[in-house]
């Protein structure tokens, strides 16, 4: 089992959108366990204040540092709680920033790993730099633009680490299958009927030859890569065959 801890000051945001579907599903299955722990619990004024001005002057308000550490230290003692005792390790710790490290399938597949992962959504301005150096291990990034917090990269997160998680997903061969595995994007795929508004089926998927599906598969994944996503093709393993018919269709980018 999964525990994903999250670190906000909209937790009803989050658990709305993670709480259906396939991660929704999962959790009421006893796959995963999403906590979303509202900031503003563990603020010390009567207000609930979380925010104040920022050292130096500048535009908007910064999240003070010790409600974030006082939520961080909560999460750590209901970990321990649950284990029996203090754990050695400290879990991972997410700042989700534009400054951190672009989030992909194969950063999912290593933070699958982790049994608690902790995501801290920040707000206004960003958060004092003194409890990030104090807690945070990772920044992450979901791309370059800015949003107005942390929760919606941190609901895609625990959406695409989810999916990894062995039992989520009906068929754990689709999670090995789907998009970006390999470094190709995922090939055309069609269900009944056969032929709609003029368009056939590809006969080969058709013909219930098993070897020929996979290969017209693969070979329509490195067909579709290379026109949308070229950049991906630089870190896929090609065979010689598949090159020459990139080449032939003049598909193949002289860096790849």
């Amino acid at each position: 089992m999964m525990h994903f801890h999250i670190m906000t000051l909209f937790p009803e945001m989050v658990m709305a959108g993670l709480g259906t579907s396939i991660t929704g599903r999962a959790i009421d299955r006893g796959l995963l366990s999403i906590d979303a722990v509202n900031i503003r619990d563990y603020a010390f004024n009567k207000h609930n204040s979380v925010d104040d001005y920022p050292y130096g002057g500048g535009a908007g308000m910064l999240m003070q540092a010790e409600p974030v550490y006082l939520t961080y230290e909560a999460i750590r003692e209901k970990i321990n709680s649950r284990e029996g005792k203090e754990i050695s390790k400290a879990p991972r710790v997410i700042y989700l920033s534009p400054q951190g490290k672009t989030f992909s399938q194969e950063m999912a597949e290593e933070l699958a790993k982790e049994e608690d992962l902790i995501l801290l959504c920040g707000h206004y301005e960003g958060i004092d730099e003194r409890v990030l150096e104090e807690i945070v291990t990772d920044y992450v990034s979901i791309g370059d633009y800015v949003l107005t917090g942390g929760e919606l990269p941190a609901m895609v997160m625990v959406d695409t680490i989810s999916r990894l998680v062995p039992g989520v997903l009906h068929n754990d061969v689709s999670a090995e299958f789907e998009s970006f595995q390999d470094h190709l994007l995922e090939y055309p795929q069609y269900s009944r009927p056969e032929i709609w508004h003029d368009k056939q089926v590809p006969p080969v998927l058709l013909s219930g030859h098993h070897a020929n599906v996979e290969k017209w598969r693969r070979e329509q994944s490195v067909i579709r890569t290379a026109k949308n996503r070229p950049d991906l093709l630089k870190k896929a393993q090609l065979t010689e065959a598949e090159r020459k018919m990139l080449e032939e269709k003049g598909l193949l980018d002289d860096t790849i």
